[in-house]
């Protein structure tokens, strides 16, 4: 969907890149962007007012929410205020864009009316990738999340064909159909999931369900509100947190009236003891199915699959030595915590950069926060005690995610602010030895101006004729 700022008042009077209300429009255009991209809402706050202040606009102030962008230039009497509501949701190569245009921002490098029309142009993006690869992509992310979830080459098949599904009814441009989509999925893939699991080994039916529905389930959204909440942000945080809620409870409505409308037990509830039959490194190949799936289906700029694959597997390799060190709802700490620094580090590249939110995103599907609540939520509907446990085990997990991406976060900043000191160590002479100075790289430190000033200075020769 195109993001549209408020144009200029009047296309006569063309304005120059100083005029605030041009400037305000491009502002608020970024905001708007940068929410459509999954930001948090205080890194956008940030990001906007460092755009500003490249401009030389220091009286800003801005407001974002998960589904509103509000920015105020200017303070008393001269105050404008512009505000627009955000319905777009980003591809991966939109967020890519929106992430290089923003970095222009930062440094002056783009006239404001030339940057909103840039951002229009952002929203306004066909896909990179042809309807048939991302529904392609799609079923392969499903299958490698089937492999992880529930090993075995019944579930790989099944998950496939369940992802390949999903994936075309997630294309299709309908509002009122991506309003009920959730729930008609979960309704769907439980009913073709529990109509096979008496007649084909596919294991344990609810942790085959969340594959199919993986790219549903509010993980990150949960996660990111409680960050938000330890933030500061108490109303962004509180509506993504209410927001979570209601969708695992759309998949667990759609869940629960497909095992209904079949009979299903209330035992075919309960989760089951995963059974390993297929050896250890069929998790590499699971999460290389995984990553391509993500590539493909989400549009994926080229050279963002080696970062993602990357951030995938140092995600679940953290994940799986933390549920050795500590228990399975608090592996998703370490995750977290090894993830975080690593895809801030990749965003921070000078060359290749990628967006964190192409390699986090889905490393929080690995990390699966949303996965363990969707089954409290389920289970609970049959079973109230032993759905409570699962939630509050749900709850464990993401605050334990939570928690390592702020420490993660503290500890990668801490380190970059220190290598920088490091990098700009720089001495300078006294002001008499300034003449002396020379540019940098010429080999001429401080000692040896100090040294050349103490050398005695030869006489003067006379000005006069030879006598």
């Amino acid at each position: 969907m195109p993001i549209t700022p408020t144009p200029p008042p009047s296309a006569e009077a063309a304005p120059t890149s100083e005029d605030p209300a041009l400037l305000r429009a491009f502002l608020l255009g970024i905001a708007e962007g940068l929410t459509a991209s999954d930001e948090t809402t205080d890194r956008i706050r940030a990001e906007v007012v460092e755009v500003a202040d490249a401009y030389g606009l220091h009286d800003v102030d801005v407001v974002v929410l998960p589904t509103i962008a509000i920015v105020q230039t200017g303070r008393a009497e001269s105050a404008r205020l512009a505000l627009t509501s955000v319905r777009a949701s980003f591809r991966f190569d939109q967020i890519a864009a929106m992430a290089r245009l923003v970095r222009s921002a930062k440094s002056a490098e783009i006239e404001p009316a030339d940057g909103i029309r840039r951002l229009n142009e952002i929203g306004a993006m066909p896909p990179s990738r042809h309807w048939f690869m991302r529904t392609l992509g799609h079923a392969l992310l499903v299958a490698g999340l089937a492999l992880l979830l529930a090993p075995s080459w019944q579930a790989v098949v099944v998950g496939f064909g369940l992802g390949a599904i999903v994936g075309i009814a997630k294309l299709t441009r309908s509002r009122t159909l991506a309003l009920i989509l959730p729930v008609a999925a979960a309704f769907v893939c439980a009913l073709i999931v529990f109509l096979l699991a008496p007649v084909v080994a596919i294991g344990d039916p609810l942790r085959l369900l969340i594959a199919p529905l993986a790219t549903f389930l509010p993980g990150a959204m949960l996660t990111t509100g409680v960050r938000e909440l330890a933030a500061g942000q108490m109303v962004a945080g509180s509506s993504r947190l209410g927001a979570g809620v209601v969708q695992l409870a759309l998949l667990a409505l759609g869940i629960l009236a497909a095992g209904t409308v079949i009979g299903v037990g209330e035992d075919e509830y309960v989760p089951r003891e995963v059974q390993q039959t297929l050896p250890w490194w069929v998790a590499g190949i699971g999460l290389a199915l995984y990553g391509l799936g993500v590539y493909l289906h989400y549009a994926a700029p080229g050279r963002s699959f080696g970062w993602v694959l990357l951030a995938l597997v140092v995600a679940y390799a953290a994940q799986q030595l933390g549920a050795l060190v500590l228990s399975a709802p608090t592996s998703g700490f370490i995750g977290a915590l090894a993830a975080t620094p690593l895809v801030l580090w990749i965003e921070d590249l000078r060359r290749g950069a990628v967006p964190s939110q192409l390699t986090f995103t889905p490393a929080f599907w690995i990390l699966v926060p949303g996965a363990a609540s969707l089954v409290g939520v389920t289970e609970g509907a049959v079973a109230q005690s032993a759905g409570i446990d699962d939630v509050t085990t749900a709850f464990v997990a993401v605050m334990s995610i939570a928690l390592g991406v702020f420490i993660g976060s503290a500890l990668y900043r801490f380190l970059r602010r220190s290598a920088a000191e490091i990098a700009d160590f720089h001495v300078d002479l006294p002001a008499m030895l300034g003449t002396a100075d020379r540019s940098p790289g010429t080999g001429v430190g401080v000692a040896d101006a100090a040294a050349r000033d103490r050398e005695p200075e030869p006489d003067p020769k006379p000005t006069g004729p030879e006598g």
